[in-house]
C-alpha cells in the first residue's frame, strides 16, 4: 500500500476496497476508518512510510460499521496504543453484539454490493468511546463529530473547520467526481445528511471511497446534492 499525501498533515491509505486516511498533529496520530481485516500491518508499513511511528497512533475514528472500515480497528488499537471511536448507534454492531443492518439496495447497485463482501468480514471490535454528534475529538485543533445517519443509524462524519478538511465516511463518495454513496440503509435520510455535510462548504473533501477532493470542493459537493 503507497499512501498518497493530500496536505503536509494528511495522508490516504488505500485498500482497493475501502480506504482510511491518516492525520497527523505535533505529537499524536489519528486514523479515520481502519480498513478490512488482515491489513493493519500494512496500515502500520504505510505510516512507517511517510517518515511516521504508528506507535503515536492515539486514535482510531470508526465512520461507521462496515467491515471495509473496522476490520483491523482493533488489532492496530492493541498493537499501539490507541482507542476506538465510534458512534453509540453502530458501536453494537462494532461491537458484534447486533447485526450489521440490510441496505436498501437498487437493482444496480447488487452486484457492486456483492463484490464487497469479498472482503473479510470484520471481527468484533471493542469501542472504547461511543460519540455523539457536536462532540470535539481532541485532535485537528478542534474536530468534531457530525451525525450523518442514513447510510447507517450511526454513520458520522468528520470535520475540522480550522482545517477546511472534511470527512465523510460512506454517506458521500468520490468515484467519478463527487456523488451521492451507495449502499444506504435509508436513502432519504442519507441524501438530508448529505445536505446537512454540503452546509459546511469544506476545502478538502475525504469519502470513504474514491479520490480525495480539493479543488472547487463545496460547489461540487453542493451540485452533488441534487
Amino acid at each position: 500500500m503507497e499512501p498518497t499525501r493530500i496536505t503536509p498533515r494528511l495522508h490516504l491509505l488505500d485498500f482497493s476496497i475501502g480506504q482510511a486516511y491518516l492525520w497527523r498533529d505535533e505529537e499524536e496520530l489519528t486514523l479515520i476508518d481502519a480498513g478490512w481485516a488482515g491489513t493493519a500491518t500494512g496500515t502500520a508499513t504505510a505510516i512507517r512510510a511517510v517518515g511516521l511511528d504508528p506507535d503515536r497512533l492515539r486514535r482510531i475514528v470508526l465512520t461507521h460499521c462496515h467491515r471495509d472500515h473496522v476490520g483491523s480497528a482493533q488489532e492496530l488499537a492493541d498493537r499501539h496504543g490507541a482507542e476506538i471511536l465510534a458512534n453509540r448507534l453502530d458501536a453494537p454492531v462494532v461491537r458484534g453484539e447486533a447485526p450489521v443492518p440490510e441496505p436498501d439496495l437498487l437493482d444496480w447497485e447488487v452486484p457492486l454490493f456483492a463484490h464487497g463482501l469479498t472482503v473479510p468480514e470484520a471481527p468484533p471490535t471493542r469501542v472504547d468511546r461511543e460519540v455523539e454528534d457536536g462532540e470535539e475529538l481532541g485532535f485537528g485543533d478542534g474536530a468534531v463529530v457530525v451525525h450523518t445517519p442514513g447510510h447507517t443509524p450511526g454513520s458520522i462524519a468528520v470535520h475540522l473547520p480550522r482545517h477546511g478538511v472534511l470527512f465523510t465516511g460512506d454517506t458521500v463518495a468520490s468515484v467519478e467526481g463527487v456523488t451521492f454513496g451507495v449502499f444506504h440503509v435509508d436513502r432519504a435520510a442519507a441524501l438530508d445528511s448529505m445536505r446537512r455535510l454540503a452546509k459546511l462548504a469544506p476545502s478538502v473533501l475525504c469519502c470513504g471511497h474514491g479520490a480525495p477532493v480539493t479543488e472547487d470542493t463545496a460547489s461540487l459537493l453542493a451540485a452533488a446534492t441534487g
